[in-house]
């Protein structure tokens, strides 16, 4: 009886010391998320087939991903939607070339992750991937009210609607209208007109009168104004002569 209470005890000891050995081993981490990529973020929310388009064919995209991935900076999208493409006038995309498709699309992306509250904060003019934010270049500037932020690029003006997606690396905020930089869509100022015709004529006509060519003809002239005279004396002399001598 002694020997089978002892072994029952033996089994008991090595079970609970089974179990303590498990609990005591650490929770596994959940497995790490994937790696960021802004088109499928684009693709889920839905109505951005358009800018989905442009990031992928001027490589953006690529940037983006790789900037995300590779290292702590944040980013802000401002994602305008199908719609705000659709508002565009017919052919506006088709008549730009790849680099300013490429600027377009970098003028939509802040170096650096901001909340909507960090709006309210800024410094205009806000500096973009597409460079320099002078008056004519690339320039944005941020209004708010409260929670509403309006955002203009001198040329159009919208509002910063809803937030896409967030993760405080990657800000991607809807924009119902296409940000326009003036570094591409501003108008340009004409050409200067060329000079009148009249005027052109008038400074070839003084450039003849002083050219060599007309001193040599004034020259000849001259000489032969001389030759005529001398000529002239030289027949009276002879008529007066020949008169003495008849009588």
């Amino acid at each position: 009886m002694n020997k089978q209470a002892f072994f029952s005890l033996s089994l008991v000891l090595v079970f609970l010391f089974h179990c303590t050995t498990i609990l005591a081993q650490p929770a596994q981490a959940p497995a790490p998320p994937g790696p960021t990529n802004v088109t499928k973020i684009l693709e889920k929310a839905g109505q951005f087939t358009i800018l989905i388009r442009l990031l992928k064919s001027t490589k953006v995209a690529d940037q983006i991903n790789q900037q995300l991935n590779d290292t702590n900076n944040g980013l802000t999208l401002l994602a305008p939607s199908d719609s705000a493409f659709s508002n565009l006038k017919s052919g506006t995309l088709n008549s730009l070339t790849d680099e300013q498709k490429v600027e377009l699309i970098q003028f939509h992306i802040l170096p650096n992750f901001l909340s909507i509250s960090n709006f309210q904060t800024v410094s205009n003019p806000l500096r973009t991937q597409a460079g320099d934010s002078r008056p004519g270049e690339f320039p944005l500037n941020v209004t708010t009210s409260g929670n509403s932020v309006n955002i203009s690029s001198g040329l159009v003006n919208t509002t910063v609607g809803g937030s896409v997606y967030s993760d405080n690396q990657l800000a991607v905020y809807q924009v119902d209208s296409v940000l326009l930089p003036q570094a591409i869509f501003a108008p340009r100022p004409p050409a200067p007109a060329p000079a009148p015709a009249a005027a052109k004529a008038k400074t070839k006509k003084k450039a003849t009168a002083g050219s060599p060519n007309s001193a040599t003809a004034d020259q000849n002239g001259a000489m032969s104004l001389r030759l005529s005279r001398h000529g002239f004396l030289l027949s009276i002399g002879v008529a007066v002569i020949a008169a003495l001598l008849s009588l």
